[in-house]
């Protein structure tokens, strides 16, 4: 019987996420979700069980409110560097989820990186 694309996906993102647990090493996790409507990403200490920064497309004061394309990406990248940097956080992993790293994906995590946030 195949798998469903849910299945697929889910048994992706726990790979990954399993995965960075391994390698951790103490470094916090910056999470990606990408929606049909949305992107959104956070800074998660899996230690303490604490997000520490969030940002999304939802929020009004980026400008793009319900957009998901690849330049509301990159804001909400720029944006999660600058209230890293805020928070004292200057590296992290990167967790993709069950998403590929390409894209909308890709475009944030870059736009992380160009904002100081070592990935």
């Amino acid at each position: 019987m195949a798998n469903s694309k849910r299945t697929l996906f889910l048994k992706r993102r726990m790979r990954v996420r399993n995965k960075l647990r391994k390698v951790n090493a103490g470094r916090l996790r910056l999470s990606v979700h990408r929606s049909n409507k949305n992107i959104s990403c956070q800074l998660i200490d899996d230690v303490r069980g604490v997000t520490l920064a969030a940002a999304s497309t939802m929020e009004k004061d980026l400008g793009v409110v319900g957009k998901n394309n690849v330049e509301a990406a990159k804001k909400v990248g720029a944006a999660i560097a600058e209230r890293a940097a805020k928070a004292g956080v200057t590296e992290a992993y990167f967790d993709r989820g069950g998403f590929l790293f390409h894209g909308k994906v890709k475009a944030l995590a870059d736009a992380a990186r160009e904002g100081g946030l070592k990935i």
